[in-house]
């Protein structure tokens, strides 16, 4: 619960804040879990609310550092680069595979990082769909049914932060 709620907040401690008070709040609400979806959909609902709402909070504040990043967005630039495809959209070469990586570089704690900071880096909507579906483990319908958005949109979404990470982790192990 913790890991769905940093992908909402970026201070540690607030997702902490987050969980506990997504936790009161289902202990309060108990006797209205209807039993439509499982436990675990309807806490992590719970949680993306109580995330949503904090986040929406802190960003009424501008703090002097978010002034010195600039638009982070606009410096991102395509989550694949479009020289890696044809004219038809297939793929020029095949991505490299991870096979022939050494496996405690990839199981190390420096690679963990990496991905936590892909994820972290990618836009909300990107990252929200990721967690609940990579993190979190939840099925597409049920993220389909906790963000409101259609399965396609899911997909999409989920695709295209697979491909950040994806390209982050490239980056590194290169």
């Amino acid at each position: 619960m913790l890991r769905l709620a940093m992908a909402y907040v970026a201070d540690h401690h607030v997702a902490e804040d987050v969980v506990q008070e997504a936790w009161l709040t289902a202990i309060r609400s108990l006797d209205r879990f209807e039993g439509r979806s499982s436990f675990k959909t309807w806490i992590s609902g719970i949680v993306i609310n109580h995330a949503r709402s904090r986040r929406r909070k802190e960003s009424r504040f501008l703090t002097f550092t978010s002034l010195l990043r600039g638009d982070e967005a606009d410096r991102r630039g395509p989550t694949v680069d479009p020289s890696r495809f044809g004219r038809d959209g297939a793929w020029r070469e095949l991505p490299t595979t991870w096979q022939n990586i050494p496996e405690d570089r990839l199981i190390g704690a420096e690679t963990l990082d990496r991905i936590r900071s892909a994820i972290q880096d990618l836009p909300p909507k990107h990252r929200e769909v990721i967690v609940l579906r990579d993190v979190a483990q939840l099925d597409a319908a049920a993220v389909g049914d906790l963000l409101g958005i259609s399965a396609e949109n899911q997909r999409v979404r989920l695709h295209r932060a697979r491909a950040a990470v994806r390209k982050s982790l490239e980056e590194y192990l290169a």
